[in-house]
């Protein structure tokens, strides 16, 4: 069964980002979302950390823990399912 937090996820990061010609399906969940693969920028990764702030109810607290959550799709599902607050993730 797949994880209904990765394709929501995936939509978050396309909203955030205005990145009008990319689909969720054209974004796997293992490809680097800083750097290489998606090559989001120092800005992009702030503007996306504060609206997962938001919408999960957690803490991202220093560039490092940033970077580790942004490492790909399926680390920042990871990241949110340990440290989202309760009620705030999407039904398996």
């Amino acid at each position: 069964m797949s994880d209904p937090l990765i394709p929501r996820l995936k939509q978050l990061i396309i909203t955030t980002l205005k990145l009008e010609d990319v689909t969720p399906e054209e974004l796997t969940d293992d490809e680097p979302l800083i750097g290489s693969g998606m090559n989001l920028d120092s800005i992009d990764a702030l503007e996306l950390v504060v609206v997962l702030e938001k919408e999960f109810g957690i803490k991202i607290t220093s560039s490092e823990e940033s970077r580790e959550a942004l490492a790909s799709v399926a680390q920042l599902a990871a990241f949110i399912r340990a440290r989202a607050e309760p009620g705030r993730l999407p039904e398996a």
